[in-house]
């Protein structure tokens, strides 16, 4: 226990939730630049599985704003799961980690999810995280969303039936030439690990109990200028996923 010390010291926390993190579980869902990190510190947390899903190799662009990885990985293309399952290992060796190098969809994330107490997304289409979606709300799973390009990023807890879901934000995906990704806008590396830290904070509430802590607002924040905004989201009764419970993208 003396590793996690200073973890149950810290009084929102403290034995009680120490032993549901080491009893926790969590799906990280792509482990690039936000997953990376998130799973990190989760595993620094304790959390007792770890299950990371990501179909993509390591590439020399992605050393600069992703955790885990190195240049040896980058010069041989190795498979990110790989890499970071034998970083996460070295980090924290208590914890199980289970890897699946695949792309997470409709059809293989119900049996990544089995088990697990909450989703976090570290993907980079909103395609995947309105599968995410659908399937927390249908199963009542929790789940992080977050997005960052450029300077700009932004962060939501969902829990399903407390508070609004991604969908209630944001009923349809933005058209692919509305939603700029990181090689076309470029991204600040530090944003990166900044929003998924408070990925991790969110995560770490859950897993630990204090589901009286998660925020339940879309935090944004644009961290060249130090812009901080939480904007107030409420269940939408309109809502085509949590309110008429249609499961298009989990579904269709």
């Amino acid at each position: 226990m003396l590793r996690y010390h200073r973890q149950m010291a810290f009084g929102e926390i403290g034995l009680a939730g120490r032993r549901s993190i080491a009893a926790a579980s969590a799906l990280v869902v792509g482990v690039g630049g936000l997953g990376s990190w998130v799973a990190e510190l989760l595993a620094r947390s304790g959390v007792g599985r770890l299950v990371i899903a990501d179909d993509d190799n390591v590439d020399i662009t992605n050393i600069h704003r992703q955790a885990l990885y190195a240049q040896p990985s980058a010069s041989a293309g190795e498979a990110k799961v790989l890499a970071a399952h034998r970083r996460l290992a070295e980090i924290n060796s208590d914890v199980l980690i289970e890897t699946h190098q695949l792309r997470v969809g409709a059809d293989n994330i119900a049996e990544l999810a089995d088990g697990t107490d909450l989703m976090i997304d570290g993907t980079d289409n909103f395609h995947t995280r309105f599968i995410m979606n659908d399937f927390s709300v249908k199963h009542s799973l929790p789940w992080i969303f977050a997005g960052v390009v450029s300077a700009e990023a932004q962060m939501m807890p969902v829990m399903p039936s407390k508070t609004a879901c991604l969908r209630c934000v944001l009923s349809e995906p933005p058209p692919v030439c509305a939603d700029p990704t990181c090689r076309q806008a470029g991204v600040l590396g530090p944003a990166v690990a900044a929003i998924a830290s408070m990925q991790a904070v969110e995560a770490i509430k859950i897993l630990s109990g204090r589901i009286d802590a998660v925020c339940p607002h879309l935090t944004k924040i644009d961290f060249w200028t130090n812009t901080i905004q939480r904007l107030s989201t409420a269940k939408s009764p309109d809502c085509p996923c949590c309110g008429w419970r249609h499961f298009d993208y989990l579904e269709g």
